[in-house]
């Protein structure tokens, strides 16, 4: 190892190189999905100030995208400042653009862009944009190649000075991503979302390799994409829609404009969509508006049932009971947005709370006085999910006097009783435990989404363990007692003969999975010692094999990298041409849709799962192990094992 430590080891990156070094600081890296869309969102900026009227992108053959607006086109001038273009300055500066400026006169009042350094992240991680300027009666070009502008931007031809407008081609480059392609799939999803915010604007997606052409415009708004999501599922009030901004000198708190439009609607049975964005930005981790939201509906809610006399003695109303069954799409516009991170998927704005709140619980509850037969049934809704929590908070003394167990709420169980065939998964997370619940066959299938990571029971006393929600719900899920390994376990109440652990591919799923291991090892191991308790095996990637010859169009999955590698070899020894295969990483289960998620992980013909076993040979051995793992007052013995085994350790990045 070099010991020189002086002046020169000190290294200044400019320009774009920052980018470069730490893409992962700036974009997603699993496709280029992100830095495409920073090129869209300019595009939906201009179309959300009321300049453009269309969007239309283009998947080239060669793997490139081009998006073209009718907006005002990006100035064309010199930067006073910097010297060169202003179109070339928003290519290659980071922290350069017009949505800085936010005062009276800016280009932008509401927009997506915060940082300034969207389309130059494009630019620094693609082997070449293209940029056409429609502006001031001329055709404007520049071309940049790793970043750099081959020459200046040079006006090519004239054109009407009516028209004008902005087109962007991007080529990727495939070495900063895991999949080199742009994910269709997502694109689309994410250009109709756009669509729906942008009443009236017209947005386009034109595929050039298959021919496929697709336009959106939603006349109807948020109400129209929320009931697309909500087909088949029974409602018990219409869809809710409003929307309220700041007028002028209308509060103080917050600036004239900002404010928020909104879509929801409650069922007690089917899937829960939600989706919510700022600005046009999906937020798909959600962040401060989502909780405003929350709020503002349980403020309203609340303020229903206290007036008509609803509520039951002893019953106490919480959001979560509330808002439990709510589906929503939320639009929230911010003068000055702040997120969590470049890619922008939460939003952490504190005002925001305040602001979404304040503009929809008094719509709300208007609506609801006024429609007072469908304001009964969302409080009833509410009122019983209060009374299932409050009774599974109950449970740990009702379970002592009564052979009858209560069924958790969330626990969606098999439409059959048959504990000789049938499974419970628990999931992680609301959103993965929804497609499950999709994908799942009803009649012997049950799921049970465990929101968070569940608590280490290692060191926790059995008369406590209830105390805590979630392993209260598995254990009253599955109708056995918490027992020692020793103890003479009642296993006649056991509701399913498969317990299947699934949680995600990564680092955290891992822990998840670890933490209910050890609850079954530690208070049900005559569960994992009579072979009830598995551990699903979701794939890590997907990869897509176009049709050859006779042979369709494939799906193949993989379960790690190693198995991507052996796939991938397979079918250059099937002699498909290198690079036509698509490959896409799940990063969790919630991107699994149910199809995806019964095919991999729940079809019994097809899933891959892991038995765990323990017996009473090998309990001494298994004790010692856990106790090193798990124990609180062990972390000494822990450093020294993570120390032992620290080459062994595989970074998942």
């Amino acid at each position: 190892m070099g010991s020189a430590y002086d002046e020169s080891s000190f290294k200044v990156l400019r320009g774009l190189e920052p980018v470069r070094q730490r893409p992962g600081m700036y974009t997603t890296l699993d496709n280029p999905n992100h830095i495409v869309t920073e090129v869209v969102d300019n595009a939906c900026d201009e179309a959300l100030a009321g300049f453009s009227g269309s969007i239309a992108v283009i998947a080239h053959a060669d793997g490139s995208i081009s998006v073209a607006d009718e907006g005002r086109g990006i100035p064309v001038g010199i930067h006073p400042e910097e010297g060169i273009s202003v179109v070339e300055v928003a290519f290659t500066v980071l922290h350069s653009g017009g949505k800085f400026d936010k005062e009276k006169g800016g280009a932008y009042k509401f927009a997506g862009g915060l940082h300034g350094v969207g389309v130059a992240v494009t630019n620094a991680l693609s082997r070449a944009v293209e940029v056409t300027v429609f502006r001031d009666g001329g055709e404007h070009h520049v071309r940049f190649e790793n970043g750099v502008a081959l020459s200046p931007l040079t006006k090519v031809a004239n054109c009407p000075k009516r028209k004008t407008g902005t087109v962007v081609r991007v080529w990727p480059d495939t070495r900063y991503f895991d999949s080199p392609n742009v994910n269709l799939a997502d694109m689309e999803r994410a250009l109709r979302a756009k669509a729906v915010l942008l009443p009236g604007v017209t947005i386009a997606l034109n595929i050039e390799k298959s021919g496929e052409s697709k336009s959106w415009v939603y006349p109807d708004g948020l109400r129209g994409y929320l009931a697309e999501a909500l087909a088949g599922d029974e409602l018990a009030a219409p869809i809710f829609t409003g929307e309220r901004y700041v007028a002028k000198g209308g509060d103080e708190s917050f600036v004239e404009g900002e404010g928020a439009a909104w879509a929801f609607a409650w069922a007690e049975e089917g899937t829960i969509a939600r989706e919510s964005y700022v600005n046009l930005i999906p937020t798909w981790s959600g962040g401060t508006h989502d909780s405003g939201l929350r709020e503002g509906i349980f403020n309203a809610v609340k303020s229903f049932i206290e007036l008509h006399g609803m509520l039951p003695k002893g019953v106490k109303l919480a959001s979560d009971d509330v808002f439990g069954r709510v589906s929503f799409v939320l639009s929230a516009k911010l003068l000055d947005p702040s997120f969590q991170g470049q890619t922008k998927e939460k939003l952490v704005s504190r005002n925001a709370l305040k602001l979404v709140s304040s503009m929809v619980s008094d719509p709300l509850l208007l609506w609801l006085n006024e429609h007072v037969e469908y304001g009964k049934k969302i409080a009833e809704i509410s009122i019983r999910q209060a009374q299932s929590r409050m009774k599974s908070g109950q449970k740990i003394e009702k379970k002592k006097g009564s052979s009858v167990a209560v069924l958790p709420g969330k626990l969606t169980d098999a439409a059959e009783y048959n504990p000789l065939r049938n499974e419970l998964f628990l999931v992680e997370g609301d959103s993965a435990g929804g497609s499950a619940k999709q994908g799942r066959n009803k009649e012997f299938q049950a799921v049970l989404p465990l929101r968070g990571k569940v608590l280490n029971t290692y060191e926790v006393d059995r008369d406590r363990l209830f105390s805590n929600a979630e392993v209260h719900d598995i254990a009253v899920a599955i109708g056995v007692d918490p027992h020692g390994m020793k103890d003479d376990a009642d296993l006649s109440g056991l509701r399913y003969s498969g317990i299947y652990i699934m949680a995600d591919a990564d680092v955290d799923g891992s822990h998840i999975a670890t933490l209910l291991l050890t609850l079954f090892y530690r208070h049900f191991p005559r569960l994992v010692e009579n072979g009830n308790v598995y551990l699903a095996q979701p794939p890590l990637f997907r990869i897509d094999v176009p049709a050859q010859g006779k042979k369709p169009m494939r799906k193949l999955y993989a379960l790690n990298e190693s198995e991507l590698a052996s796939i991938e070899d397979r079918l250059r020894k099937e002699k498909v041409r290198e690079g036509s295969w698509n490959i896409s990483r799940f990063k969790g289960l919630g991107e699994m849709n149910p199809q995806q998620l019964w095919e991999t992980t729940m079809c019994p013909d097809t899933r891959r799962a892991l038995l765990v076993e323990l017996d009473a040979a090998s309990f001494a051995m298994a004790e010692e192990t856990m106790n090193m793992l798990m124990a609180k007052k062990e972390s000494g013995l822990r450093r020294e094992w993570l120390e032992f085994h620290g080459n062994e350790v595989t970074g998942d990045v």
